[in-house]
């Protein structure tokens, strides 16, 4: 029997968990054409929600194409990633070669079927002609533009996700926003949801200066409420013939911060657990035994972490565990913890935001890992 819990990659549908709010509205903003700006922290569970939009979507007759931003080392290998995974909505090798070369011929694309490294075979697009900067920035300008000709096309709506959209800023990040705003303002039949887990840069993006300002819906994806989180952990167990102890899933989403990613890796684990011993029940022991053994297998790498951190940034982030993150900057509790001054642990906190150990939530901290969490909740100094 397969194990219901997944983490680690995109959640398929019958692992899913609740976000029908969320997913509702922008399965309908998608369909209207809306250019959807999607906010979260990492862990969260957007790309599922992302995936799951774009099923309902293609079930609703829409074209979809999904590409993660981060993926790319260069604007170049973006702009041929992105030209790639429109192309594959054509129907047909030829027809698709055709198009793209009366689309976008000044650039001289080279298109070839190759297999990849599992053996299937695939559409690959390159424009070896393109060299300089300001020929990138020709080619995107005319790149952009395709969603809509394929669009008018088609005759059909398109649906565009651009994950990890953050990650522009890498490719001369105000050079493509401008040419994307430029092309996508005037693509009333494609919609778009410009997704990113990296909260503040994702919200400068949409300031007054920057060209998506008021651009489209913002969604800001908060965590699953405990209850319906806990709730579908014990019913999964249930179905797969373990029977959970009462409180086991509110255990498990404690224990794991209530953060998505974190809950299904535990619960995944304490099912394979149990799945391997055999037992037909499962309880808050059994999801302790698994949480020690998950925290021997992690010590070697969360040790190796701590030892990279700074004296300052190792206090703070001990503080964060001990004080659930609030009030880091009091007099008191730089006192209880032997913190430095307000500033230094300002800028401790910044540096472990950027490492992407701790975020913030509400009015503190947390620790991104929940392992890493207990880890150094139980460490001795």
């Amino acid at each position: 029997m397969e194990n219901p819990f997944v983490y680690g990659e995109v959640v398929p549908a019958a692992s899913f968990v609740d976000r029908i709010d969320e997913l509702d509205r922008l399965v309908r903003d998608l369909a209207s054409g809306q250019k959807v700006f999607l906010i979260s922290p990492r862990r969260y569970g957007k790309s599922s929600l992302i995936r799951q939009a774009l099923r309902a979507a293609g079930r609703g007759g829409a074209l979809t194409a999904d590409i993660t931003v981060s993926s790319y080392s260069s604007y170049l290998a973006f702009l041929e990633g992105y030209t790639r995974s429109l192309l594959a909505m054509q129907s047909g090798w030829e027809k698709a070669r055709s198009w793209l070369k009366e689309a976008v011929g000044a650039a001289k694309p080279e298109l070839r079927l190759e297999a990849d490294s599992t053996g299937t075979m695939g559409l690959t697009v390159k424009f070896p002609a393109v060299r300089s900067d300001r020929d990138i920035s020709r080619l995107a300008a005319d790149i952009f533009e395709l969603p809509g000709r394929l669009s008018d096309v088609r005759k059909t709506r398109i649906v565009v996700a651009l994950d990890e959209f953050q990650a522009i800023n890498g490719f001369n990040g105000g050079s493509v926003e401008h040419a994307m705003r430029a092309a996508v303002q005037h693509q009333r039949s494609v919609g778009y949801v410009f997704a990113g887990s990296e909260p503040s840069l994702m919200e400068r993006m949409l300031g007054p200066k920057r060209p998506f300002y008021k651009a489209g819906p913002v969604m800001r994806l908060e965590k699953i409420p405990p209850d319906i989180f806990s709730a579908f952990i014990e019913s999964r167990f249930s179905k797969t013939g373990i029977k959970p102890e009462s409180g086991l899933g509110v255990a498990i989403v404690d224990l794991a911060g209530n953060m998505p990613y974190d809950v299904q890796r535990l619960a995944h684990e304490s099912w394979d657990d149990a799945r391997a011993a055999g037992r037909r029940r499962i309880g808050v022991d059994d999801l302790h035994q698994t949480l020690h053994r998950l925290l021997a297998e992690q010590d070697t790498m969360f040790e190796a972490v701590w030892q990279r951190l700074t004296l300052a940034q190792r206090a703070t982030l001990r503080a964060v565990v001990l004080a659930e993150g609030r009030e880091l900057l009091s007099a008191d509790l730089r006192t209880r913890y032997r913190l430095g001054g307000a500033s230094s642990v300002q800028t401790a906190l910044q540096a472990l935001n950027r490492e992407d150990l701790v975020a913030r939530e509400g009015d503190r901290y947390v620790v991104v890992d929940s392992l890493m969490r207990e880890w150094i909740a139980r460490k001795t100094f």
